[in-house]
């Protein structure tokens, strides 16, 4: 019998890769390149980890723009960007020190975005949770929390069921850039880092594998339960 219309062609081997700094609509080619390839089946499921120049994406979500505070002089005197993107949710902030991960991976088999999101909010718990800090959700609020503090932002994109986009966990950044914008549209909360949390600086290449080793993780579960169905 044919198979189902969802299979790609055989791809290779998973993948983890490091941009270093980026400027961000550079590496947004580059991520929409992976995934022509992901889409191909030239490539298997790949985690690409950048930092970013600074910079305020805006996401599809109505009155996003709103959210922008500082004005055009303000941002070129801090040397902040503003990049349109089609990505979901609202505003956010990208800078260096932050640890900026884009999953070009696919989801033709379980075509569930909201579990998606869900699994790189676990991905991002258990990362945390490796580092010291017992992090959580906020009901019907993407993203990983401290209380009322905002540790991580995720906002992602689907092309014919492969993703693009990602998540931002705040590690060693500066945070006033944040009071440029409502970050994310949240007027009953504040970012924070884990450099804010622990006091102390943490190794960039430390954190990066710690999410790396539970992103592939909380993957394989992904992966195992859409087996089973």
């Amino acid at each position: 019998m044919p198979p189902p219309a969802t299979t790609r062609p055989a791809p290779v081997e998973q993948a983890t890769v490091d941009w270093g700094r980026t400027e961000y609509t550079a590496a947004w080619r580059r991520q929409e390149e992976l995934v022509a390839r992901r889409l191909a089946g030239g490539i298997g499921d790949t985690l690409v980890f950048t930092e970013h120049d600074p910079v305020y994406t805006l996401g599809v979500r109505q009155g996003a723009l709103r959210h922008l505070l500082w004005d055009d002089a303000e941002r070129q005197r801090r040397g902040i960007a503003v990049v349109e993107t089609n990505r979901g949710g609202d505003i956010t902030y990208h800078g260096p020190g932050q640890l900026v991960g884009y999953p070009i991976v696919d989801l033709a088999a379980r075509r569930d975005l909201h579990a998606y999101l869900r699994l790189l909010e676990q991905v991002l718990i258990n990362a945390v949770g490796c580092l010291g800090l017992a992090a959580g959700r906020r009901p019907g609020q993407t993203g990983i929390w401290l209380g009322p503090r905002k540790l991580a932002a995720i906002g992602v994109a689907v092309k014919r069921w492969v993703t693009c986009h990602g998540f931002a966990l705040n590690v060693n950044n500066d945070l006033a850039p944040f009071a440029g914008i409502v970050p994310c549209g949240i007027t009953d909360g504040t970012v924070t880092s884990l450099r804010q949390e622990l006091g102390r600086a943490l190794d960039p290449a430390e954190v990066q594998a710690v999410v790396a080793a539970e992103f592939w993780a909380e993957w394989r579960k992904f992966v195992a339960t859409t087996d089973a169905h």
